[in-house]
């Protein structure tokens, strides 16, 4: 059996509690600096605070905390405004996308370098007591054939795995749109790549964007991944965009209502990046999708 394929992964199939349909709880959502990359650090930490969020996904961009300008100086920095705001890092993502870090490339000495740098992301991981590693299958030659890509990133996703399991941390996986990767994009691809992957710390992330443009649903991936499904990006689309909820048209509540009667516990949160004019007031974006997703949420134990 892959070593993926247990117990904790079968496919329970959205259920409802004595009838009465399950919500989201408002402790599952947490914050992140996605739009925020033209502000310091402390700035953002502040505005999360004062959002509710106790927790955060830290994208991993500068002037933050990307791979190539880091330090000890930096982390330590970093852990202050953390601490100063009563914030803790749920997961570290480093830009991997656009970014001269991937660890499917065709240029070997690209790959070795790209994987070097995600050790170091999960040493960093380690030092911020974040519980995950974001990653993506990267993206091979275009003029190469696809099941050489898909080796490349396989055997480099198993190296970053065990060195993430050596520092007491897991992975979580997500699949990329076709413009983005040629190797994982929707979740057939996703389902058979994490079933192979050598490794028993690796969990699903759930791009709403990119289930919407791969023709995926909900059900879909709940069926597939079960309680290995552990994080949601929460964005609108046309149906692609990354849009803040309302600027597309995707049925973003629909989406949820199911994730909340399926039993989801894992963590959720936006990504509004669009056309980059979120990043103008990257406050007012959030706030809007705040507003729009609180009635799916439980505030009981808030």
């Amino acid at each position: 059996m892959p070593r993926n394929a247990s117990s904790s992964g079968a496919s329970p199939k959205a259920s409802e509690n004595n009838g009465e349909a399950r919500m989201l709880k408002r402790e599952q959502l947490i914050g992140a600096n996605f739009s925020f990359q033209h502000h310091p650090f402390r700035w953002v930490a502040e505005q999360l605070r004062q959002m509710g969020f106790s927790r955060m996904e830290l994208w991993g961009i500068a002037p933050h905390l990307d791979l190539f300008h880091d330090s000890q100086l930096r982390l330590l920095q970093v852990k202050s405004v953390l601490n100063d705001n009563q914030l803790t890092v749920h997961c570290f993502t480093p830009e991997q996308v656009l970014y001269p870090v991937n660890i499917a490339s065709g240029d070997m000495a690209y790959r070795e370098k790209s994987v070097e740098r995600f050790f170091h992301a999960a040493d960093i991981c380690a030092e911020l007591g974040a519980k995950y590693l974001f990653l993506t299958p990267g993206r091979g030659f275009e003029c190469e054939s696809s099941d050489r890509a898909r080796a490349h990133s396989m055997e480099s996703v198993n190296r970053i795995a065990a060195h993430a399991k050596g520092n007491g941390i897991a992975c979580l996986l997500e699949p990329l749109q076709r413009t983005e990767s040629n190797i994982v994009n929707n979740a057939d691809e996703l389902f058979a790549f994490w079933r192979e992957i050598d490794a028993d710390n690796i969990d699903v992330v759930l791009d709403l964007v990119a289930m919407a443009t791969a023709k995926d649903t909900m059900g879909g991936y709940v069926e597939r991944f079960g309680k290995r499904l552990s994080h949601v990006h929460i964005v609108d689309g046309t149906p692609a965009g990354h849009l803040a909820w309302g600027d597309g048209n995707l049925p973003l509540h629909d989406y949820l209502a199911e994730l909340g009667a399926s039993s989801f516990t894992g963590t959720l949160t936006f990504e509004p990046f669009g056309n980059g004019s979120y990043a103008l007031d990257p406050v007012l974006a959030w706030q809007r999708c705040l507003k729009a997703i609180a009635p799916l949420l439980d505030h009981a134990d808030q």
